[in-house]
């Protein structure tokens, strides 16, 4: 076996192009491992000096806030296999480091399905099993078989399943127990030769041709409404959607729809209401609204945008709307990005 290369880290290394809100900010130490192996170089290097290690993945669902002390991460292995096949379904294993739509893209063009829904997200593939990504009716979790990791504190390779993922809306234990504790090598995800398009979402469906549409038209009817509803973060810098969708009783619910009729809301399978955030946010006034070098977006009240500003100025936007409409409507709404680099 060929051994990997020496794994070059970078002192003082600036993230400004390494997230998508362009916040310019320094990491102490930076690496990019493209294998398994360049990953233990990493955590040899972190270890003998003593420093705390920071995974970053694609850098578009997270605010760094300062500078990050320690060691930086972005897990940069490569590669796409068709792990085992029966009937129509396909284990396909991914690199975590691969670009997610562009994986999407590359399994349409294979004929492997299931993924379409899920078209122009952005970031990585090892990011997004954190998170759980979702979109149009569809949820990482709908297609997951497993993930590979490195433990950070000692270096053992582990596998997660579905339910050691513990998979939740917007959410995984990657998010809360095991926050910053593994780096993620490969994702390995349920896919179909048998096209069996899910247009169940109001307005994808509402999008497509009334015949039964193929795999690749909802793909392209996705990226069609994401970037209308979306502005893209390589001309105005954002993390997508800032907020969850609050999720509330529906004793809470019907009492909001008595004072605000037009309020929409979506049942959900265990009694209670998803309630719009950008609807809530709307409600207070802020959409199209700048604070200094800040904003909310003229056209979608979710997503936060930065003119040159900082994390913490972001992070004080966000905290000035989520007092507004906890105010007005007594619903806390939850920051969905990741934050890094607060003291």
């Amino acid at each position: 076996m060929t051994e990997s290369p020496m794994l070059e880290i970078a002192p003082a290394v600036c993230l400004q192009a390494m997230n998508s809100l362009g916040i310019a900010v320094r990491a102490e130490y930076f690496c990019r491992p493209s294998s398994v192996d360049q990953i233990y170089q990493a955590l040899d290097f972190a270890h003998t000096k003593g420093l705390a290690v920071t995974a970053l993945g694609g850098g578009s669902n997270l605010v760094l806030a300062g500078d990050i002390l320690g060691l930086v991460i972005v897990v940069d292995i490569k590669g796409v296999s068709c792990q085992e096949a029966e009937g129509q379904r396909l284990a396909v294993r991914f690199g975590a480091g691969e670009d997610w739509h562009e994986m999407v893209q590359h399994c349409l063009n294979k004929g492997w399905y299931g993924l379409e829904n899920l078209s122009l997200i952005p970031g990585s593939m090892g990011a997004a099993p954190i998170q759980n990504i979702g979109a149009y009716g569809v949820e990482l979790s709908d297609l997951f078989v497993s993930l590979e990791t490195i433990e950070i504190a000692t270096g053992k390779p582990r596998r997660f399943d579905r339910q050691d993922c513990q998979f939740g809306y917007r959410d995984s234990i990657f998010k809360q127990s095991l926050k910053s504790q593994h780096l993620i090598t490969a994702v390995t995800l349920n896919l179909t030769r048998q096209a069996q398009v899910n247009i169940d979402y109001p307005a994808l469906r509402d999008s497509l041709p009334e015949t039964a549409p193929t795999p690749l038209e909802v793909s392209a009817a996705v990226c069609k409404i994401r970037r209308q509803k979306l502005p893209d973060p390589a001309v105005i810098p954002n993390v997508g959607s800032f907020f969850t969708n609050p999720v509330v009783s529906s004793e809470q619910a019907r009492q909001l729809r008595s004072e605000h009729p037009n309020m929409p809301w979506y049942a959900q399978s265990d009694g209670r209401f998803k309630i719009p955030a950008a609807w809530l946010i709307d409600q207070c006034g802020f959409r199209g609204k700048r604070y200094g070098n800040v904003a909310v977006h003229k056209h979608q009240a979710l997503v936060l945008v930065n003119h040159g500003g900082t994390g913490i100025e972001i992070l004080a936007l966000a905290e000035r709307i989520k007092q507004a409409v906890q105010a007005a409507f007594a619903i806390e709404l939850v920051i969905e990005p990741s934050i890094y680099g607060l003291t």
